[in-house]
């Protein structure tokens, strides 16, 4: 069961865990994408709201009526029992999707829903604000529309927690995508990108570059040059779209490390979401445990972490974006600071090492190494969804696949193909 941590002091490096799931709702025939999330919570609350307490977690609105997300209600004291919990909540919004003929569905891309003309925006509290998303990004495409992730706030006190997190944050988010990925199909095709979601997301705010980025967020490491490099420069871009200054917040900010001190916590959002709930703990176990070890400063030091530009992490990051765990990495002064002297090493192989060396140091749950041996051996969701496949599939072998992923949700098992 989810635990919310007591707010009575300021929480400080990995005394809470904040996690948000994100899901589609789709229809349990076609499984074609549904926009019902505001009947669901008004079905569950008896009046339309945008969140709902459940159990110590919460379920809430996104963006679009097609999605629902169910996330913990506050911080959580630990990651153990999350992935029950969560699949608890999962098992109770299907049991109330059953009125709508409705069921959730994993995966971070509807592998064919036409994004630019199924979009519905929830039309309720809030609206105000996606409607000036809308009205400067156009909220259709996939980039807005069909993105599916989870999401990992991490808290921080002060800049001396946050220099050290977000130096080891940074480096941890070129790999994610190689243990995480789990969108290579969109559009009933196979996408150039084996993570196409951060692809998309990567370029839904193209149209103002500071909104995103490089994903990999700067060699910023005070709260004070964080605001003046990132938010101040992101608020002035922006301002000639945003009139009434609606969007001139910290959550604006899209890089893949979000820092917020409104919430002191930063906010990973660069892991698509998975197949079972227990499987996204598991790669959230790993990005914590090899966070604390980053931290502890025993693998490399902190000034070595703080000395990547950002450009350089960029460059890998969209190395596996591309290539997930095939990725090749090359730079050696990167792949020494897990103890590596070898010049290349795929993605995938580095994940598994730096797992078998944390291991040794760290805790994880005998369910979190069941899933992490499952990706080492088999690839992540994106590539077992694609060994599943012919190489010429028909939309009736792409159904099939995407109705055994909404059966794995359902029952809480993995996918094998």
């Amino acid at each position: 069961m989810t635990v919310s941590i007591n707010h009575k002091r300021p929480l400080r490096l990995f005394e809470g865990y904040g996690i948000e799931m994100e899901y589609m709702i789709v229809d349990r025939d076609s499984l074609n994408v549904l926009p019902i999330s505001d009947r669901l919570l008004e079905k569950v609350a008896g009046k339309i709201v945008n969140e709902v307490p459940q159990n110590g977690t919460a379920w809430s609105n996104e963006l679009v009526l097609h999605v629902i997300e169910i996330k913990t209600n506050g911080p959580a004291t630990g990651l153990n029992g999350l992935g029950e919990s969560f699949q608890v909540q999962v098992d109770e919004i299907n049991s109330q999707l059953d009125s709508f003929n409705a069921k959730l569905m994993p995966g971070a891309i509807h592998p064919w829903m036409d994004p630019f003309n199924e979009v519905k925006l929830w039309p309720h509290e809030y609206n105000p604000i996606y409607e000036s998303y809308n009205r400067i990004f156009d909220c259709r495409g996939h980039g807005w529309a069909n993105v599916q992730s989870t999401h990992l706030n991490l808290p921080f006190y002060g800049d001396e927690d946050f220099e050290k997190l977000h130096a080891a944050l940074r480096l941890i988010l070129p790999l994610i995508p190689a243990i995480a990925a789990s969108s290579p199909i969109a559009d009933s095709e196979v996408k150039p990108w084996f993570d196409y979601r951060m692809e998309a997301y990567r370029t839904n705010s193209a149209k103002i570059p500071s909104i995103t980025g490089k994903i990999v967020p700067e060699q910023v490491f005070t709260e004070a040059d964080y605001r003046e490099q990132i938010f101040d420069t992101m608020y002035r871009d922006i301002a000639p779209y945003d009139k009434d200054g609606i969007l001139q917040d910290e959550w604006l900010n899209s890089r893949g490390a979000m820092s917020r001190w409104d919430r002191n916590a930063i906010e990973i959002r660069v892991i698509d979401i998975q197949e079972t709930p227990a499987n996204d703990i598991a790669i959230i176990e790993w990005i914590v445990n090899l966070a604390k070890a980053l931290i502890s400063a025993d693998w490399c030091s902190l000034n070595e972490q703080k000395s990547w530009h950002e450009n350089d992490l960029y460059d890998m990051l969209m190395n596996t974006i591309k290539y997930g765990e095939n990725a090749e990495i090359e730079d050696k002064k990167y792949l020494s600071l897990f103890g590596i002297s070898d010049s290349t090493m795929k993605a995938g192989d580095l994940c598994r090492f730096i797992f078998d060396r944390l291991e040794s140091e760290y805790t994880f749950t005998a369910e979190s190494k069941e899933a992490l041996e499952l990706i080492f051996e088999e690839g992540p969701l994106g590539r077992r969804i694609l060994n599943a496949l012919p190489e010429n599939f028909s939309k009736k072998e792409l159904f099939a696949v995407y109705s055994k992923l909404t059966d794995c949700l359902n029952r809480g098992t993995s996918f094998i193909p």
